[in-house]
Formats: C-alpha cells, structure tokens, sequence
C-alpha cells in the first residue's frame, strides 16, 4: 500500500468566458497537451470542475509537476452530474443539473474555461453522460420534477452545437451509463443489476427495452460503471446505504466478455467472478462514479459522502481486500469523474 499523501491549497479559482452563441465550424482549438493525465471532476455543490493534471501518480505523490485546480463553470451550473471528454474535438462535455442542458467547454491556454456551445434545457435530474460516436447521450433519472420518467437523450455534436435527436424512456432507475462501440451499458439504480442495449442508437425514439440483464452477486446498490476494451475489465461502483460514508465498494471483473456472455439474461455474475474492494482504508461511503486509466491500471473514484466529497484513486486491486488509496483528494461534493490518458 501507498502512503496517502495530500498536496498543498488548491490554485486559484478561474474566471470563466462566455462564447455559446459562436459558431464553431472554423475549430481550430487544441487542449493543451502538457501532461499524459487529466482527470476531471464535478460537484453536485461547487459550481466548479476540478482538474487534476500530471504525467504519472508520482508526480502527485510527490507534489512534483503536478496540478489540482477547481475551475469555474457556467452561471447556474452549481449542480453538475457527468462529464466526458470528447477527444476528437478537444472539448469537455457537462451535464448541468442546475442548467438542465448539455454544456461544451474548452480549456483556454490560460488555464480558464470557455463555454462553447450548449444543447437546450431538455432533461431535469441528470445523472451521467457519455457518448457514442458523435452523439451525447444523457441519463435523467426520474424524480418528481419530471413525473418520475428515466430517460435518455441522444444530442448529436454538430459544428454549430448541440442538437436533440432522439429521446428515450426505460422501465428501470438510471444513473451510470457508458458507450463503447455502438452499445450502451447502464446501471440499475437502486438494484444490484447491470444492463446492455446492443447498437443502442439504431432504437427509434420512444421505450427501449435492453438487450440483457444481470445481476452482481454482493453489489448492494450498483451506481458507477466503466468497460476498457483494451484490457477487458469492467469496473463498478456498490454504494450500498445512501446514508453510510463508509460501507461503499468497488467491484473489477475481468475477461468481461466472456463473463457477460457466460451469463444468461437474467442471470447472476457470481462473487468468484469478482475482485471487490472495501473497508474503511479505502474512504469508499457512497463512490458514485468511476473511471480508469488503462494504460497506468488506475482506478479514479468519485467519492460523494466520504470527508464531504473526494477523488480517490487505487492501484488495480489483484485480490480482495481493503486497500487505502494511492491519491485521495477532497472535491466537495464530488459527484463524476472522467480521465483522459494521453
């Protein structure tokens, strides 16, 4: 295990740029590529994005070229839930809760945010975001301020924005979704279940009903997911009690495909299947998203109930256990995380 370390204050809090109505078919921004790692981070409370930037874990550790900074987002995006980073475009993609609508922003050269473009305020209570080739896709989970209707929405990202294309409604509680390839996988909120909507976009608008279900053995209430094809692990998050900072999980399968497919619909991935971590050395209360970097085999943690929210990243575990975490950051509120690996 690594010793946790913490690195000083964090940098200063950025202005942010306003541009939504420009048009953006001459795009000639970069990102700037300055380091082989950024991870990014919303708040269900901050109004900010952290952004954690460095070329490996030992940087950080050792507050060497490293840099955590909270930038600021939109006016009334307080509440953020999702975030992706669309490598194509060099953009990262928000879904605001407090904005309900899809928000695009670059990353100045001065360190600040620019608001790109926006979709419309279609959704209310988004959860996650991700995309599938050049559409977006957002998860909204029902709540009483839309008649308790778990939707998805397809937005195609376009030269001049963010457009709606189709909706769609399910019969289960969402929250984390992931697109690889052409499919789209979900988890089922408030279930120990996992789904798969196989070519997800070739679905007209209306209810979509998923290829195949599974449950998790052990997972008590699964939130976060991500799938590496490069190394065919699946990761997810086990919240458990909403109300405990300290009994979450994270579960790894691994050889995924052959796992899933092994599996009838309906049927049960067993705990033999799984390396679950948890305990109170790993911080995890209610780790609500996750994401992964393949090529360090890092595990990226959105922690929201823990110390009041954090970024915790772990070594891949290779066996059960409770193991601390190599990086704990505090992120208020921390509600998505998403890392790019250069």
């Amino acid at each position: 295990m690594k010793k946790l370390f913490r690195l000083g204050a964090l940098l200063g809090i950025a202005a942010i740029t306003f541009s939504s109505c420009k048009k953006d078919d001459d795009f000639n921004f970069h990102l700037p590529i300055n380091k082989q790692i950024e991870a990014y981070v919303t708040s269900n409370t901050a109004g900010k994005l952290a952004i954690l930037s460095m070329d490996d874990l030992y940087d950080l550790l050792t507050g060497k070229d490293a840099t955590f900074e909270m930038k600021s987002l939109a006016p009334g995006s307080t509440d953020t839930e999702g975030v992706h980073y669309n490598k194509e475009r060099n953009e990262l993609i928000i879904a605001s809760r407090g904005n309900n609508r899809v928000e695009v922003y670059q990353k100045l050269v001065n360190g600040t945010l620019e608001l790109k473009t926006t979709s419309e305020r279609n959704f209310t209570n988004a959860r996650d975001v991700t995309m599938i080739g050049n559409m977006i896709i957002v998860a909204q989970q029902g709540s009483a301020a839309n008649n308790n209707m778990n939707m998805l929405y397809a937005y195609e990202r376009t030269p001049s924005g963010v457009r709606l294309q189709k909706t769609y409604s399910v019969d289960f509680n969402l929250w984390g979704i992931h697109g690889e390839g052409m499919d789209l996988w979900a988890v089922v909120d408030n279930t120990s279940d996992i789904v798969m909507f196989k070519d997800f976009l070739t679905n007209p608008s209306g209810m979509v009903m998923p290829t195949k279900r599974v449950t998790v053995e052990g997972i008590v209430r699964t939130h976060g997911l991500v799938y590496s094809k490069h190394d065919d692990k699946m990761i997810l998050t086990d919240v458990a009690a909403a109300t405990s900072d300290s009994d979450g999980a994270i579960s790894v399968i691994n050889n995924f495909t052959s796992v899933w497919s092994s599996v009838a619909n309906g049927g049960t991935i067993g705990a033999g299947s799984q390396i679950r971590i948890a305990g109170p050395n790993t911080m995890l209360g209610n780790p609500v998203q996750v994401s992964y970097d393949m090529k360090k085999k890092h595990i990226y943690v959105a922690e929201r109930a823990n110390g009041g929210g954090r970024l915790l990243v772990f070594e891949m575990p290779t066996s059960n256990g409770d193991p601390k975490p190599a990086v704990s950051k505090n992120v208020p509120g921390a509600s998505d995380v998403y890392v790019e690996v250069r």
